[in-house]
């Protein structure tokens, strides 16, 4: 049946690598599809490793000479060559000793390294009897099952082995495979939607932040405009917090190491870490100096320690825009959403047995609040639990079944749609995570909640209970925006540089229709600026057309025409960019409304 009139189309739902066991075979054969492709044109390219993705695969190659654009056409022709012959794929397990032989036949020594951290059975897989790799699978059952009209190569980029930049420096190919060429399609396109929604891009043109080879990769310089958004949203969420019993406290940037020690920090996240700071090489080998903090908890920790606590004062709500520094890798940085310093709202509230599912109920109602205001709603809950098989996390099993067990009981009670996933936790203690699923369905973790009993421990904290006794608190660590910079730059996405009204670091621009009525715009604009809106009156001399064509360039949400009839009736004619053009309204009602939009995140 024909689409009705006026009937809107269900998106396309798009699966994940992981959602989906026929994509995983399909991805993971046109790998191997692709390595034999480059091998059969490029015969002394030797293949390392070739793994799915959530969105396609790739694979490492080590080749003297770079490919081209030309090779990856090249590339795709052979592929779909491949596929169309139909070739079976075939699964043969072996030993050890005969597996390290074929390798040491083929001259393939990066498959010899591999093969060391493999642990048996060893599996290798054969497309037809032309090409093979070690693998442990699932593959389709012949090249004939993948659709060559629903491939694609996408790009190259440099990759070292095994992530180590001191080793190897190896070329991987990018490519997406679907079940279907629509599919494709779709994800071609969201992917060209992604281009124009780049916050780095759309950052720039709308003069935001920027970044400075001098200043260094990863740590962003906040324009005007851009610290206008910070503002905002810092002021937004202390008074959320002040309402609920937040106090702001400030910490140093800095800290001797020790204080690290105790936390676990430096034994468990030092990789993470910029390094320290001694005063002499007998000091740095003690490890006696100072470090760049990454987390504020530890500082927290040691305001709550300075006097005895009584029950009475708990909950102690401790609440920072702090800011703190990983040493992430070049190649991991990411414009605002993988930076080396960010400022995380970090909250750390110190609280009874008794009191944490209320503290933690309370906490899960703020963000809700936070996402509700920033207009985020497609978003579900992440139990990031410990793996019971590592040796990463620090405390007692007791410890961490009673924080998981508290983080399962709150989410249950409020009815939230979660999903656990082991192995995510912090190594202190368990965290509940927000997942937030943007325009493009792509996922960011924003909000989240973390329990921890291990902390108080180490740190030795008490306070004394109500019979008297010394007992120890628990700590709820929470973040409801995670950090500005990712927040940021996640919005940016989201509303493709379009913030709503409240956010938006310009949220009035008042167009005069010529030079004549430039003071009346500047006199309105004035008006606005003192009750706190954000107006200016366009100062450019620019014909009117090129003035809004400007502003809507800069998205400004309200654009306000000033001329002769706004002159002599004292009002705006007013361009939203939510509801378009709305006429002229009064200046009574014109600061009314833009006063009850900012207070009520709202539109105009």
């Amino acid at each position: 049946m024909d689409q009705a009139i006026g009937e809107q189309l269900e998106p396309m739902k798009l699966p994940k690598t992981s959602e989906s066991d026929s994509l995983k075979r399909i991805r993971h054969t046109t790998s191997h599809v692709m390595a034999m492709a480059v091998q059969k044109l490029f015969p002394d390219a030797q293949v390392t490793i070739g793994p799915w993705t959530e969105n396609g695969f790739y694979y490492d190659f080590d080749k003297k000479e770079p490919f081209s654009e030309a090779d990856l056409k090249a590339i795709k022709k052979e592929m779909v060559k491949i596929i169309k012959k139909k070739l079976p794929v075939i699964r043969e397990e072996i030993p050890r000793a005969e597996a390290e032989k074929r390798i040491q036949a083929i001259n393939e020594p990066y498959k010899l390294e591999i093969l060391e951290g493999i642990h048996d059975p060893i599996t290798l897989y054969y497309l037809g009897d032309q090409w093979w790799d070690l693998c442990a699978g699932p593959h389709v059952e012949n090249t004939g099952d993948i659709n060559p009209k629903a491939i694609a190569l996408e790009s190259v980029a440099g990759a070292y082995w095994r992530g180590d930049e001191n080793r190897q420096q190896l070329q991987r190919i990018y490519g997406t495979a679907w079940e279907t060429p629509e599919q494709l399609k779709e994800y071609q396109r969201r992917k060209e939607e992604a281009l124009k929604r780049d916050h780095r891009k759309l950052g720039k043109e709308l003069g935001l932040f920027i970044f400075s080879d001098q200043v260094g990769p990863g740590l962003p310089l906040w324009t005007p405009k851009g610290t206008l958004i910070r503002s905002t949203l810092e002021n937004f969420l202390k008074a959320e917090q002040t309402k609920r019993g937040y106090q702001g406290v400030v910490t140093p940037h800095i800290a001797r190491v020790d204080l690290f020690k105790v936390s676990g920090h430096w034994q468990n996240y030092r990789e993470d870490m910029f390094p320290m700071m001694a005063d002499g090489d007998a000091e740095r080998l003690a490890e006696q100096g100072f470090v760049m903090k990454p987390m504020n908890c530890p500082f927290h920790i040691q305001i709550y320690k300075d006097q005895l606590r009584s029950y009475r004062e708990l909950p102690i709500r401790l609440a920072e825009f702090g800011t703190v520094y990983r040493y992430e890798q070049s190649g991991e940085l990411g414009g605002l959403t993988r930076v080396r310093g960010f400022t995380v709202d970090d909250s750390h509230l110190f609280v009874t047995p008794d009191q944490l599912e209320k503290e933690f109920f309370n906490v899960v109602d703020l963000i809700l609040t936070v996402f509700k205001s920033l207009q985020l709603k497609n978003f579900k809950a992440r139990l990031s639990f410990r793996d019971p098989n590592s040796d990463k996390y620090i405390g007692s099993d007791e410890v961490w079944e009673k924080a998981q067990n508290a983080i399962r009981k709150a989410v249950t009670q409020l009815d939230m749609d979660y999903f656990e996933a082991e192995g995510e936790a912090a190594f202190y203690g368990p965290k509940l995570d927000f997942i937030f699923q943007d325009v493009l369905e792509r996922e960011w973790q924003l909000g989240t909640v973390q329990v921890d009993y291990n902390l108080p421990e180490r740190f030795e904290l008490e306070y004394v209970s109500e019979d008297g006794s010394r007992q120890r608190p628990v700590m709820i660590h929470r973040a409801p925006f995670g950090s500005l910079e990712r927040l940021i730059g996640i919005l940016i996405e989201e509303y493709a540089g379009d913030f709503p009204l409240w956010l938006a670091p310009e949220q009035v621009r008042i167009l005069p229709v010529s030079d004549e009525f430039y003071d009346y715009a500047k006199e309105q604009a004035d008006k606005l600026q003192a009750l706190g809106i954000r107006a200016i009156a366009d100062a450019s001399g620019e014909r009117l057309g090129k003035l809004i064509r400007n502003a809507e360039k800069q998205k400004i949400p309200v654009m306000a025409i000033a001329g002769v009839k706004e002159v002599e009736t004292n009002s705006l004619s007013i361009r939203t960019r939510a509801s378009g053009e709305l006429g002229a309204i009064g200046m009574a009602e014109v600061i009314s409304r833009l006063v009850e939009a900012n207070t009520n995140h709202t539109n105009f």
